[in-house]
């Protein structure tokens, strides 16, 4: 039998256990200090604004903290014009932007799978988006998305017959045609999902290609000598191994892609119906120096946030995959 962990012969001194365990709180105190100070305080500091009534024009008067605690804030918020509309554009950017980026990531993933020549050039390429500066892709869209001087509408009005530029990048709406209906697309929005697609295809490429290289041989040559084609080897064999990967890139990407700001603001900076919630945040905070007002936003931008991943891990989530 193993001899208990008794600490010294007068029996009043603390256990090996209990010198180990405080060891391990000494050891991992530093970083404790760190989450506290640079994560939890902040976080702390924020919720205690957002009850509060600050400005930045006020600040010197009425200091950091006071003693007037209300919901005005919230209230005022999302009674504001535009609220709403930005919770929507927020969802739909996210949503449909994360589909975008995965199901592209997915392809170019399936398309090196398999050596040929050129593949790691070629591989290579489909990074650029990702590691290039944000600053330098979203000048490059802008100059060509550009209705006077961009190659978009250069190309488009002299090979495709348009009359006149398309401002992609301020317009809200416009109407297009077809198959003989007249439709109503919201032209800004589908600009920026498709450069928020474009510019973060690559992170999910690089999931997707480690997890097909890991893959078993031997279930898609099966099904290979039983007939299926590739459509059916795909759907049958291939795609159900990628869900927790797909899964787990689901999660991250719309995370981040609810927070966006820097890619849309560079772009569009909020108009033409490409308002989100973090650029509302940022025209509270810098446009109009309303702390209170940032402050209540940036919570409800999160429990939104929180709300939807509940809602993804209880009922989307695929049986037996794990995240």
């Amino acid at each position: 039998m193993t001899a208990p962990l008794r600490g010294p012969a007068g029996g009043g001194g603390p256990t090996l256990r209990q010198r180990e365990s405080r060891l391990g709180w000494v050891l991992i105190s530093p970083t404790l200090v760190v989450v506290l100070v640079a994560v939890v305080g902040p976080i702390l500091w924020t919720i205690g604004i957002s009850f509060q009534r600050l400005r930045l024009r006020t600040l010197s008067e009425t200091g950091l903290f006071t003693t007037d605690f209300s919901l005005d804030s919230f209230v005022a918020v999302v009674n504001a014009r535009g609220f709403w509309d930005a919770i929507w554009v927020t969802l739909v950017y996210s949503v449909v932007g994360t589909a975008l980026a995965i199901g592209l990531g997915l392809v170019a993933a399936l398309i090196v799978r398999h050596p040929f020549r050129g593949r790691t050039f070629v591989r290579a390429s489909m990074l650029l988006p990702y590691i290039a500066p944000v600053v330098a892709v979203t000048f490059v869209w802008t100059t060509m998305l550009d209705p006077n001087l961009g190659i978009i509408n250069a190309l488009g009005r002299e090979w495709l017959g348009w009359e006149e530029p398309i401002p992609f990048l301020s317009q809200r709406s416009r109407s297009i045609e077809i198959l003989g209906f007249e439709a109503r697309i919201p032209l800004a929005l589908i600009t920026v999902i498709v450069f928020q697609a474009w510019r973060y295809f690559p992170f999910a490429f690089l999931f997707i290609l480690a997890r097909l290289q890991a893959l078993p041989g031997e279930p898609e040559e099966a099904a290979k000598v039983d007939g299926a084609t590739p459509i059916q080897r795909f759907r049958y064999v291939i795609l159900p191994q990628l869900a927790g990967v797909i899964a787990l890139l689901a999660v991250l990407r719309f995370i981040w892609t609810f927070n966006e700001f820097d890619d849309i603001y560079l772009l569009t900076g909020g108009g033409g119906g490409t308002e989100v919630v973090s650029v509302r945040i940022y025209e509270n905070l810098i446009g109009r120096g309303d702390l209170s007002s940032a402050a209540a936003l940036s919570l409800i931008l999160a429990a939104s946030l929180a709300v939807l991943l509940f809602v993804y891990f209880r009922f989307a989530q695929p049986r037996g995959v794990r995240v």
